[in-house]
């Protein structure tokens, strides 16, 4: 595995997806550099995140760090009815975090020596032998190979598709967390040990607890995470509901304590009227919500000679899989097998590296769309059917 000893992999994005890619370069013999664009560490950044076996593939073999110290876990999938009535229920095991204990996990194996804060990427070039990028600071940086982490606003993409847009899904998820101790006796027995959801007309609501804000997985230091789907028409009624407190439009997300307080006691309200009492209980005590907008994003192509395309901002999927943090995970592993293979030709190996993730990342879409398309429109996501759990490589898998 020595084959990339003495060159350098420059990976763009700090996030969860960049720091498995970072430290599996690592592995592979690289001198690797993480660009993060924020000027601080990313804690706190969203909510809780569902972990899929390849997200979970770091800890189980090269971390010091057990999972089961990292995360929550549920054993059934359960469906609320309008007065809390239990309208279904199956034994499925999952395993749930939030994005910051992940994320710290795998920065405290990476270090932070190599780990750049407040450098943003806005362009870079190549030739055959190495790729230069440029950083608004005014730094420069070569390396022999360069994979953009970057998420959903990626410079690789704007500059490789500079015509690609994303596809709006005709709704956005509210998304919160409670402290389980904060929401009534009945509500915590509904909710802290089930993967939940609530169902009505042209909207859906899922629940599931994670690790407090200090890590905690205890009885009593969890979180109640989730996520509610609301139909909204593109246009003027979604550029307002995204526009922040500080008067800016915000089209990938809306950040907690800034969301206009007259969305806030609407979406408060309406949850008493459409949701079972204890996901409505939920959303009411949630101090700060937050609002994601939905959206699909596909790339026609992850790789361009030296440079590597991965996670969400190759595809960015619908959450309705749970798939977003495994298909990064994914392509972080796949990358790390093809270039052991090439024998450290990096051009070849992402060329051969490509077209599986491309496969999958269009599987997905595919599958999220239909996967929205039946609860916020046709109204056919029924309780128990396997078709609508989670999975990167399909329902349950």
């Amino acid at each position: 595995m020595d084959s990339y000893e003495g060159l350098r992999a420059a990976v763009v994005g700090g996030s969860i997806g960049g720091l498995t890619n970072a430290l599996l370069l690592r592995e592979s013999g690289f001198t690797v550099d993480v660009y993060e664009r924020t000027p601080a560490l990313l804690e706190n950044r969203g909510g809780g995140i569902v972990l899929q076996p390849v997200t979970m593939k770091w800890f189980g073999e090269r971390s010091a760090r057990r999972i089961e110290e990292l995360s929550t876990v549920t054993r059934q999938v359960r469906y609320l009815g309008a007065g809390n009535e239990v309208l279904h229920e199956d034994p499925v095991e999952w395993r749930y975090s939030s994005w910051s204990t992940i994320y710290r996990a795998l920065l405290d194996d990476f270090g932070t020596d190599r780990y750049h804060l407040g450098e943003f990427c806005a362009g870079f070039d190549q030739d055959a032998d190495s790729v230069t990028l440029r950083f608004v600071s005014g730094r420069t940086e070569t390396a022999d190979l360069v994979v953009f982490a970057d998420g959903i606003t990626s410079t690789a993409r704007k500059r490789l598709f500079p015509d690609l847009r994303g596809t709006y899904s005709g709704y956005i998820g509210w998304r919160g967390t409670v402290p389980e101790n904060e929401v009534s006796e009945q509500s915590r027995d509904l909710l802290c040990e089930a993967l939940t959801y609530s169902v009505a007309r042209d909207t859906h609501i899922v629940l599931y607890p994670i690790p407090g804000m200090d890590g905690g997985i205890a009885q009593g230091q969890r979180l109640l995470n989730y996520v509610w789907y609301r139909n909204v028409p593109a246009g003027p009624a979604l550029d307002e509901l995204t526009t922040d407190l500080r008067g800016f439009e915000c089209p990938v997300s809306v950040h907690p304590g800034q969301v206009q307080q007259r969305f806030v006691d609407e979406m408060r309200a309406t949850a008493e009227e459409l949701l079972a009492p204890a996901a409505a209980e939920t959303v009411v005590r949630t101090r700060q919500p937050y609002l994601q907008v939905v959206f699909d994003t596909r790339i026609p192509a992850m790789a361009e000679g030296r440079v590597a395309i991965i996670g969400d901002a190759a595809f960015a999927a619908r959450p309705h899989a749970a798939a977003g943090t495994a298909k990064a995970a994914a392509d972080a592993w796949a990358l790390h097998e093809h270039l052991s293979a090439a024998g450290g030709d990096i051009p070849t190996a992402l060329k051969r590296w490509e077209p599986a993730q491309l496969q999958l990342g269009n599987q997905l879409i595919d599958r999220v769309a239909q996967m929205g398309h039946r609860s916020q429109v046709a109204g056919t996501w029924t309780p128990g059917d396997p078709d609508l759990r989670f999975g990167l490589y399909g329902p349950g898998i």
